[in-house]
């Protein structure tokens, strides 16, 4: 009972113990009755609750009268109180039982019938012994106090009903207004079955029981009869209701259209008129019926000038062709609507782009359909368009078209160069040498300045049907176009090339400078392959860094051996990646000898890669690709941990070989990375090495170009105590006054010296001075490349302590060095 409040709850609660105590009452009364009484007494209930089944409707109205009071209270003047009570109670629980869904309503109707009926019929029962006592026994006074008998049960039973809900809201039990407009006709009915009832009763006085069981199946079918008489009554009257409101609405329907039609009309023709857009209506061949002043403005003509003219006459003539194709899909019975971009004239003669919509139209009044036409101006658009597509396909510097619309043109010359092979051509890939130099020196404006003059050089040097395009930066690239023989276009493309770099050759003036540039130029042909536009850049581009490669300010011409170099470097490129990964790189040993006693002090770390295709490789051969592709610090990283753990188990060998040293090369990458020195140091700890056996090798001119940003790594080294070393020292450009504030420990001289030394000559020379050097700033010296028995004998005489070379050994694998280590220690004793 959630929405009970207390008051409420109290009042039902008091209404089903009352109601359950005079069911209760009721049935203890019945309880010695005979047979025959208690047939009676079920049969009453019974036509009671089927009564219930089939109220009648009172015309006129939304009552309805129920029959089953005529039986209740004619079983209580036939039997008395308690049997009216059991039947009102089962009435009211099959009621209840069709109207509501919640318990509650379900088990307090028959409980306040049941109260209401005993009260009542009690007091009627003894009203009636009373009037018979005093001998007024007509039918009028049985009729008068059985009709006040029933207004006394409608009105407690209604009251008590109504009290609930009324006490669920909160306000007072009783309320005589709620009483009266409920009395109206349902008080009436209560009346009019009490007074059915006491005439069944007087004739069943008079007659017997036997024409009482004739008259009531009588008064149940006449009943029943009613109730779907008025039924029937009550659909026919629902009908014509319903018919009448279909009617009405209908009628309203179409009043409402038309007013909705004459409105619509309304809007359209002030829409039409006041639109900011063109319009017009049309015929199908294009006349012109109706105009709006947009239009007029649109065109720069008043209505007059374009009524009954054809649209055509104010399109340019290239374009009337596709209105009228537009058009001619177009009939009065059948019309596909089109759109269209289209350019109109305009009185003052410029072009109008034009955004056209076509539909058919037809009006209630019109003889003929006709078609509408909307029209609204997109020049700005249009312009917009076609300066995004220029930004989109041309430099915006040089105005030149860009690398995008380049390979466009190039896609074009290729695809008609396998269309028909004799069409040949040649593409140019042109790259300004020094260009950074003026950047860096003069400003980037200088730099634009320079790009802007150049690109107007170039193209004041070439042929109409040639195409030159700025790629990016300082790269340009020239499509030389032009159908002919395949040799001859060769040559025009040389004699193209020698052309522009002798017109690059005049001077360029950038403010108050006079700039004298150069290029390198790739060249390619069609004969060489014409696969895709992309391929044949990349071959420009490929020839042209062999341009640079010989000296720049040149032309080198694409081969086949270019392209095989690329493809072997680019797969190089991508086998290096998995190459630490797979167990591809390993290490050899270069060992160092102690010139005076020949046995070995340490050896050199030089990285192989045992490529599964190409064999074994040098570290010239991928070291550089390591450097260029980011691979350098993954590759320093084993070739440092290997050498390491290999340098520990060599010292492992014998306690003489304890102080042996590890040479390990390092690269300008190594240097720049941020924790360069930490991995040193994780190295040496792991291998379990002590920090004055390992040596890093660094080339001369790396050192002397970044020697500014190694100087903290290189001091952080000398910290944790590693030795550092220059190798290739003497072809570099070292001054004496940064080799003394470097804190390295050796000098290894070039082998280029060595190689070249003999009695008196200057390579001679310039060895005893770099030992001498060396000696000076406190610095041990190493000699490469030592590869005869006088090369060696010269050394020793200069003083040379240390060396390494093929006359002393070859670099060696691991195995091999154990075994060449195990062979020169001395015996344990």
């Amino acid at each position: 009972m959630p929405d009970y409040n207390r008051r409420a709850t109290w009042f039902w609660c008091a209404a089903v113990a009352l109601g359950a105590a005079a069911l209760l009452h009721s049935l203890v009364v019945l309880a010695d009755s005979s047979l025959a009484r208690w047939a009676q007494v079920i049969g009453g209930m019974l036509l009671a609750m089927l009564a219930g089944l089939f109220p009648v409707r009172v015309p006129g109205s939304k009552n309805s009268f129920v029959a089953g009071e005529i039986f209740i209270f004619l079983l209580l003047l036939v039997q008395g109180p308690a049997a009216a009570t059991v039947a009102a109670a089962g009435e009211a629980a099959m009621g209840s039982y069709r109207t509501s869904r919640r318990w509650t309503s379900r088990i307090v109707s028959p409980a306040i019938a049941a109260v209401a009926m005993l009260g009542t019929g009690s007091l009627l029962d003894a009203a009636l012994a009373r009037i018979e006592t005093s001998g007024w026994t007509d039918a009028a006074t049985l009729l008068g106090a059985t009709m006040v008998f029933a207004a006394s049960y409608f009105l407690v039973s209604a009251q008590m009903i109504n009290g609930v809900p009324r006490l669920k809201r909160g306000e007072p039990f009783f309320a005589l207004r709620d009483l009266v407009s409920v009395f109206r006709w349902v008080g009436m009915a209560y009346a009019g079955s009490a007074s059915i009832a006491t005439l069944l009763f007087i004739t069943y006085r008079q007659q017997g029981i036997g024409v009482l069981m004739m008259m009531v199946p009588l008064l149940a079918m006449l009943l029943v009869t009613l109730h779907f008489y008025f039924k029937q009554q009550e659909s026919a009257e629902a009908m014509r209701e319903s018919g009448a409101e279909a009617a009405a609405r209908e009628a309203e329907a179409t009043a409402r259209h038309l007013r909705e039609l004459q409105a619509s009309e309304r809007r359209f023709h002030a829409a039409f008129t006041h639109a900011s857009i063109g319009m017009a209506l049309m015929a199908f061949d294009g006349r012109l019926l109706q105009t709006n002043p947009a239009l007029g403005a649109l065109l720069g003509r008043d209505e007059a000038d374009l009524l009954q003219r054809r649209l055509h006459e104010f399109m340019l003539d290239d374009d009337v062709a596709a209105l009228d194709e537009c058009l001619g899909r177009s009939d009065h019975r059948e019309f596909e609507p089109f759109a269209a971009e289209l350019r109109c004239r305009h009185r003052d003669g410029h072009t109008v782009w034009v955004q056209v919509h076509c539909s058919f139209f037809t009006e209630p009044d019109a003889e003929s359909p006709c078609l509408i036409l909307q029209a609204q101006d997109v020049s700005a658009r249009r312009q917009a368009e076609a300066g995004l597509q220029h930004l989109a396909f041309h430099d915006p510097l040089t105005g030149l078209p860009n690398r995008r619309r380049f390979l466009e043109c190039l896609s074009g010359a290729v695809a008609r160069c396998q269309a028909d092979r004799s069409h040949a051509f040649a593409v140019l890939f042109l790259d300004f040498d020094r260009f950074k130099l003026v950047n860096d020196s003069l400003g980037h404006g200088a730099g634009d300045d320079l790009l802007v003059q150049m690109a107007r050089r170039i193209q004041e040097n070439l042929r109409p049907s040639d195409v030159v395009a700025r790629l990016g930066g300082d790269e340009f690239a020239i499509l030389a176009d032009q159908a002919g023989p395949a040799s001859a276009h060769s040559r025009d493309a040389i004699v193209l090339a020698e052309r522009l770099m002798a017109a690059l050759r005049k001077p360029f003036r950038l403010g108050q400078v006079d700039l004298v540039a150069s290029a390198s130029i790739g060249i390619t042909y069609s004969a060489f392959g014409c696969e895709s536009g992309e391929q044949l850049l990349r071959d420009a581009d490929t020839a042209m860094y062999k341009a640079k490669s010989r000296g720049k300010a040149g032309y080198a011409l694409f081969d086949a051996s270019l392209h095989t170099a690329v493809s072997d470097r680019l797969r190089l490129e991508g086998d290096l990646r998995h190459a630490v990964q797979d167990g591809e790189l390993a290490l050899d040993y270069q060992p160092l000898f102690d010139l005076a006693s020949g046995r070995a002090s340490g050896f050199e770390a030089l990285v192989r890669w045992r490529h599964p295709v190409d064999g074994t490789l040098g570290p010239a051969a991928f070291l550089a690709i390591a450097e260029e592709t980011g691979q350098m610090a993954q590759l320093s990283e084993f070739v440092l941990h290997q050498a390491c753990r290999q340098l520990r188990s060599f010292q492992l060998i014998h306690p003489a070989l304890a102080d042996l040293t590890m040479s390990v090369n390092v690269s300008a990458q190594d240097l720049g990375q941020p924790h360069f020195v930490d991995r040193v140091s994780r190295a040496i700890v792991e291998a379990g090495l002590r920090p004055q056996h390992l040596t890093l090798e660094l080339t001369e001119h790396m050192l002397m170009s970044s020697v500014e940003g190694a100087m903290d790594t290189l001091a952080a080294l000398r910290r944790l105590g590693v030795r550092l070393a220059v190798d290739d020292f003497g072809t570099g450009y070292s001054s004496l006054s940064q080799l003394s504030l470097l804190p390295i420990d050796s000098l290894k001289i070039d082998r280029s010296f060595v190689g070249r030394m003999s009695a008196g000559s200057d390579a001679s020379t310039v060895v005893q001075t770099i030992i001498d050097l060396g000696r000076a700033l406190r610095k041990s010296v190493v000699a490469e490349g030592i590869e005869s028995a006088d090369q060696m004998a010269m050394l020793r005489e200069m003083g040379c302590v240390l060396g390494q070379g093929f006359h002393l050994g070859t670099p060696l694998s691991a195995q091999a060095a154990g075994e060449m280590l195990q062979r020169q220690a001395p015996p344990l004793h």
